[in-house]
């Protein structure tokens, strides 16, 4: 009778333990379970963050339940006071914390570094570093010289304390999820390269304020490279500088003048990518509609004048300019 009762005030015990309060309450306890972690570890840490009440009582209900070999790795939250059922649900599913990495279009790698830093635990210099690397474009398979132009724009929804190598492939196979054996027949047709596409769609994407611009413009970049003539992208200069300017000067130019990403000075497009490109800025490079255009300038709402030779471009400036002063507010008396 005894020993009857013992078992049935056990059962009883393990009963309420897997009940609990259910979700439990007040504020969530974060915690690791490492991979290869036993059932001991994993309940001597619920107990010690005070998750659980005790640790023996745990691990018998796992035991009971068979979930002690089911164990996931990974980083959780669970409140205090909840059901033995829910902790071990949440852990043999592998229902970890989930971060989010939201990365914009036209970001450029040293814009993205401190983000992914922030995202695997990191120094943001070392990610930099690493995302220079022109050994990783191959590692990930995109065309290169390095990754950047190809950790595509978009929101990820990823494990907490993901690797950057995790990180790093899950945006680079969307970029490749992007490129469809049809888009490369597409630039194949139009006599380039896929990063020849993408580099030229990252000079459209940072040029274009008012995306219904973005053909257009890439339309003038095509014309001048079949002319022979140099881009004079002033995104370029910026990405030659290293940070961007809020207005562009000659003495700007000047300074990077050997760098290969100056347009101002170096035909053709530069060696590679100078951001992440949108997939409509891809399109627009190869669906650029045919015009005469080789000169454009913006407006001071953002949009451009477009024009077929440098007289008429100087014009435009000059308007574009005269705009600019007159939507200045009057100085102060």
């Amino acid at each position: 009778m005894k020993f009857g009762k013992r078992i049935w005030m056990a059962v009883a015990a393990l009963s309420l333990a897997a009940c609990g309060s259910g979700a439990g309450t007040g504020t969530a306890v974060r915690f690791t379970v490492p991979r290869g972690s036993g059932l001991s570890a994993l309940a001597d840490t619920l107990e010690a963050r005070k998750v659980i009440g005790s640790a023996s009582t745990f691990k018998l209900y796992a035991r009971i339940k068979g979930s002690a070999a089911r164990l996931q790795p990974g980083i959780y939250e669970v409140k205090p006071g909840a059901s033995y059922a829910l902790i071990l649900d949440r852990i043999t599913r592998g229902d970890v914390v989930k971060t989010r990495i939201v990365i914009p279009e036209g970001w450029e790698l040293r814009r993205m570094a401190p983000r992914l830093a922030q995202a695997t635990g990191m120094n943001a210099d070392t990610v930099l570093a690493r995302l220079m690397d022109p050994a990783l474009a191959e590692k990930y398979r995109v065309p290169g010289p390095t990754l950047e132009g190809y950790l595509y724009p978009a929101t990820f929804v990823l494990p907490a304390g993901s690797s950057l190598d995790r990180v790093l492939e899950e945006m680079t196979a969307r970029y490749r999820q992007v490129w469809t054996p049809a888009l490369r027949q597409r630039a194949q047709a139009a006599g380039m390269s896929e990063r020849e596409v993408v580099t030229l769609a990252s000079i459209v994407e940072k040029e274009a304020k008012t995306w219904s611009e973005r053909p257009t413009i890439a339309r003038v970049y095509l014309n001048r490279l079949k002319k022979g003539m140099r881009l004079e992208a002033d995104p370029t200069v910026q990405y030659a500088l290293g940070e961007h300017q809020k207005r562009l000067m000659l003495k700007h130019i000047r300074e990077v003048a050997d760098d290969p990403y100056n347009t101002y000075r170096h035909a053709g497009l530069p060696p590679g990518p100078i951001a992440s490109p949108s997939s409509g800025s891809i399109e627009a490079v190869l669906n650029a509609p045919e015009h005469d255009y080789l000169f454009f300038v913006a407006r001071p709402n953002g949009t451009h004048v477009f024009t077929r030779n440098f007289a008429e471009h100087r014009r435009a400036v000059a308007a574009a300019r005269a705009e600019a002063r007159a939507a200045r507010p009057p100085a102060p008396r």
